[in-house]
């Protein structure tokens, strides 16, 4: 975890800097607090992986699959709001969602900015992508949870799981 913290703080100024975000206490930490927790499920998901299956070469199929679904679902190709009411459930369930839905919610989704003569960019994000700034909070929670669970269940099956035949 210090690692990843390490990590985060070097990734997250040269990003931050790079994207041109707006310099504010309040974004930047937002920005450094879901990049961490993002990096955290993330790395801990391919130590659940590869505690899970009985080798590498599974994990990694595995790993993918889950990879292409959370991208293919995240809300980046095809916005939650325009999705198949079907495939909905997944969205939520999706952890890149989450974390897309923390950076543009905390970054973009209390700018009045005006797009057009009848919107501003609050507006537009929650009309189109369905962001609201004030559920951050949830989207925080939620982030953190998804760390937690992968890095539970990674201890779990580092503990239970033996894949040693004799």
């Amino acid at each position: 975890m210090p690692y990843v913290f390490v990590q985060t703080v070097f990734y997250g100024v040269i990003v931050y800097a790079m994207i041109g975000f707006e310099w504010t206490v309040t974004k930047y930490f937002w920005y450094l607090f879901i990049t961490y927790f993002t990096l955290l499920y993330f790395t801990f998901y391919g130590l659940m992986s590869v505690a899970v299956t009985p080798n590498q070469h599974i994990a990694q199929i595995v790993a993918v699959f889950f990879f292409a679904m959370w991208n293919l679902f995240s809300g980046f190709i095809v916005p939650r709001p325009h999705m198949a009411i079907w495939w909905r459930w997944y969205y939520w369930a999706c952890p890149v969602a989450w974390t897309l839905y923390g950076l543009v919610a905390s970054q973009f989704g209390d700018l009045q900015n005006k797009i057009t003569d009848d919107e501003t960019v609050e507006q537009f994000f929650r009309r189109y992508f369905g962001y609201k700034h004030d559920f951050l909070g949830v989207v925080a929670v939620v982030t953190v949870a998804y760390a937690v669970v992968f890095g539970f269940t990674f201890a779990l099956a580092i503990k239970v799981f033996n894949f040693q035949k004799r």
